[in-house]
């Protein structure tokens, strides 16, 4: 059993002891501190308002219920979105003019873990700053509660299914029309959590097919939520038997977006990104476009055919949007199938996603399984290797950057090394003793064999 602090929240597994474990104390904990924060934030306001919303996982009811009226102990007006989506409490916040949210989710993770994530006025995740200051909140029990007369208030919103949807209809590059006319038929995996309302609905609006498959949201996920290959099997099934055009899958807070082409194949996670970027990018005359250190060079080699210019961030999706802003990108995102479209806003969204992969292929008029194969073919490899908690993991990266000097070294997160034909990154985990390797080259057996060799380079050092 977990309880992971960061940055952008509490992660954790539902039961166990306090501080080992996400319970309800701690969820309470945290929940104070948030809140704590976003008050010293606004010392001169009225009534500070703060939006929350859920996945469908088992335990969200609960931990939703603790940190609402956590929220309302400390005088702070709560909108309550109830089952939602992550890009749809960050479109909601601004919206509501709300100082701040918070989504219930654990994200890609199994059934047994949840989450507080936590957000800024705008609807972003928070910097690393304000939340090195939430943690030191939490640790001192630094928080003071409202006396009965000032308590907030709980109001619950059902509309943001609808207004999250319009909003995404009304994005300029959204060719609704061509969309409604194409006659798509699609397959939906929602794992039994909010992607099964969220992604139909907006199917539905657009005039498209919906054979739905896992689309209850009653948290229990019937695989592995992670959108990965190994976890498709029965999507990828469905799509060919229903002849449909292509399959959609999400993850429980609808942030990742993976597709499936015709034939039951994967596009390919790192590929939802470049095909989105291809048709923003070639629908705007070019543009710059940001993807993290991790992900796949496709978006670099789309990005410069458009003539525009790629950068990588470190990783995270925070960094990922600093270096938006600083590049004044017209879209980016991270490899896992996070789609960020500042039209709409600086948050990974699979209904955006799903929005403008839909209007590229409509107007292309290609197949899903033609659409992936006009990109650059490249293959990912992604290793890790355990180390004992006494070796020195900076030391080992270092090492690594100066045998490697020669060639393209990037140091902003960990250490990239690019080659010419293919890369390898290395990212020491935050919470274990372990260094992630991953890799990328021009065929799956060239970037395990990268993978392997970096390894044995890693274990002589050690030596």
């Amino acid at each position: 059993m977990t309880l992971i602090k960061s940055i952008s929240g509490i992660r954790g597994t539902i039961g166990g002891k306090t501080a080992d474990n996400l319970t309800p104390i701690d969820a309470v904990k945290f929940a104070s501190a948030y809140g704590t924060f976003i008050k010293n934030r606004n010392p001169n306001k009225g009534k500070i308002k703060v939006v929350i919303g859920r996945d469908a996982r088992l335990s969200g009811k609960m931990i939703s219920s603790l940190v609402a009226n956590t929220l309302v102990g400390l005088g702070i007006d709560v909108v309550d979105l109830g089952l939602s989506t992550t890009p749809t409490v960050e479109v909601a916040v601004p919206l509501e003019k709300a100082d701040g949210g918070i989504i219930l989710t654990a994200s890609h993770n199994p059934k047994q873990w949840n989450a507080l994530k936590l957000l800024n006025e705008r609807g972003e995740f928070l910097n690393g700053e304000d939340g090195k200051v939430i943690l030191q909140a939490a640790e001192n029990d630094d928080y003071e509660f409202a006396e009965v007369d000032d308590l907030g208030s709980y109001s619950r919103d059902k509309t943001y299914l609808e207004k999250h949807i319009q909003e995404v209809l009304n994005l300029e590059l959204v060719d609704v029309e061509a969309i409604r006319n194409a006659g798509f038929k699609v397959v939906v995996d929602g794992v039994n959590s909010t992607g099964g309302v969220f992604i139909p609905a907006l199917l539905k609006e657009l005039n498209v097919e919906c054979v739905e498959l896992y689309c209850e949201p009653n948290g229990h996920f019937p695989h592995n939520p992670e959108p990965l290959k190994e976890h498709l099997t029965d999507i990828s099934e469905l799509v060919v038997k229903e002849k449909a055009d292509f399959g959609i899958v999400v993850d429980p807070d609808v942030d990742r977006l993976a597709l499936i082409c015709e034939d039951g194949s994967m596009f390919g996670e790192e590929y939802t990104l470049v095909a989105c970027a291809d048709y923003v990018l070639g629908r705007m005359g070019g543009g710059n476009t940001v993807s993290n250190l991790s992900s796949s060079r496709a978006l670099r080699d789309v990005t410069q055919k458009h003539g525009g210019t790629y950068t990588a961030s470190a990783v995270g999706e925070v960094n990922v949007v600093i270096a938006m802003k600083e590049t004044d990108t017209v879209i980016g995102g991270e490899g896992n199938g996070g789609i960020i479209y500042p039209a709409s806003h600086y948050g990974r969204d699979s209904l955006v996603g799903v929005a403008l992969f839909l209007s590229h292929l409509a107007r292309t008029k290609m197949s899903c399984k033609a659409l992936r194969e006009s990109y650059p073919a490249y293959f990912m490899s992604k290793n890790k290797i355990q180390l004992t908690p006494e070796i020195d993991v900076d030391k080992i990266l270092a090492d690594m950057a100066t045998k490697y000097a020669n060639e393209d070294i990037n140091t902003i997160d960990g250490v990239k090394i690019d080659f010419e034909k293919e890369w390898v990154h290395l990212r020491k985990s935050n919470t274990e003793p372990i260094i992630r390797i991953y890799t990328e080259s021009d065929s799956q057996k060239n970037a395990d064999a990268l993978a392997e060799r970096i390894i044995e380079e890693i274990k002589e050092i050690i030596a």
